[in-house]
């Protein structure tokens, strides 16, 4: 693929633009298991054993998924205190909080970090959720005609470099042999994609298959519909600021999310109908059978002791935003903190490691 900037895209301003932050909701607390401690260490220091007593971490929880998935899955124990839970999913909303001090770990695709290091911002990679099945497809403005990637090729596509939305979309142009100069990608950030579909802004949109159902029952009749991908987003991770990282109390802190980040995981893909009912029904306000369509496009979790395959992905998703010209390319090893490599891999049954 050619190097030069798609047209359209003005990176300098997409880059530096500024988005609105999330609001963070009420926090959940548990026991602490030693004294008060928050003592400033070497991010590459060993990682203490248990929890400083009066530690908390402010933790992102999209729709307040983290809380829910702890209550229903019996996980409310943490040897820490969470003084907020922020409402924050996007990656680019991810990184301002991270830079405002009002987050401290945050659950997101490989490509947040990514963009966080180009644009200077030091965050590390703490746990690891391997995906192998598509989270996202395409979908159409209303009464578009088109009905795979390969007729993406002049057109209209809601592109945000920032997001897991963005590496989808540049894979599969890539693998449908499809050159940035021939397609307009227009910079917009994932919760402005079904705007920008609704009214016709862009031809096509990268949506994740929890939104395709409700996109579709809306407009579907006037002539939208979605295409799929084979295209995987590969990594499912929890990151956190080397600020965060480098204070020993909330380093351990961390640690000690990571096995209930985990488990809920598991947990939520062992019981897709209490999650389908408690969370996309009551909360989402979708049908029991748009639920279903949902959970059975679900990942099995699978958290390798071993980081090797998500720093390999992780190297070729960079490499490829740096043939565009988006990112400088660079070595994605330092975006690891591979102190905290098998905590998550313990924390699950063998099954769910490979």
């Amino acid at each position: 693929m050619p190097s030069s900037a798609p047209s359209g895209l003005d990176r300098r301003l997409f880059l530096t633009s500024v988005l609105g932050v999330g609001a963070a909701a009420v926090g959940l607390s548990g026991c602490a298991d030693s004294s008060a401690a928050t003592a400033k260490t070497a991010a590459d220091a060993p990682l203490a054993a248990k929890v400083p007593r009066g530690t908390s971490l402010k933790i992102a929880s999209f729709q307040n998924q983290q809380q829910l998935q702890f209550k229903l899955a019996g996980l409310g124990d943490l040897p820490f205190k969470v003084s907020s839970w922020a409402n924050i999913g996007a990656g680019p909303d991810v990184i301002n909080a991270f830079r405002a001090g009002s987050l401290d770990v945050a659950n997101n695709a490989g490509i947040p970090p990514i963009q966080a290091h180009y644009q200077g911002y030091d965050a590390k990679i703490v746990a690891i959720n391997i995906t192998r099945k598509p989270n996202y497809l395409f979908a159409t403005k209303p009464g578009s005609d088109i009905t795979s990637v390969k007729e993406f090729k002049g057109k209209k596509l809601a592109f945000s470099q920032g997001q897991a939305q963005g590496v989808v979309l540049l894979r599969a142009l890539k693998k449908a042999g499809i050159a940035y100069d021939d397609v307009e990608l227009v910079p917009l950030t994932s919760n402005q994609f079904l705007t920008a579909l609704q009214s016709g802004q862009v031809d096509i949109a990268p949506l994740g298959n929890q939104q395709a159902p409700a996109y579709l029952q809306q407009y579907g009749a006037k002539g939208a519909r979605t295409i799929t991908t084979d295209v995987v987003d590969l990594l499912n991770l929890l990151w956190a600021p080397t600020s965060v990282l480098a204070d020993s109390a909330k380093a351990a802190a961390v640690a000690a999310y990571i096995p209930y980040w985990a488990k809920g995981a598991v947990w939520q893909y062992e019981h897709p109908d209490i999650w389908n009912e408690e969370f996309y029904v009551k909360t989402q306000n979708l049908t029991a059978a748009q639920a279903k369509s949902i959970s059975d496009l679900a990942n099995k979790p699978l958290f390798q002791p071993s980081w090797d395959e998500a720093i390999k992905w992780e190297q070729e998703t960079a490499d490829l935003l740096a043939e565009g010209g988006f990112v400088k390319k660079f070595d994605v090893g330092t975006l690891f903190d591979r102190r905290f490599e098998a905590i998550a891999a313990k924390a699950v049954p063998a099954e769910y490691r490979r």
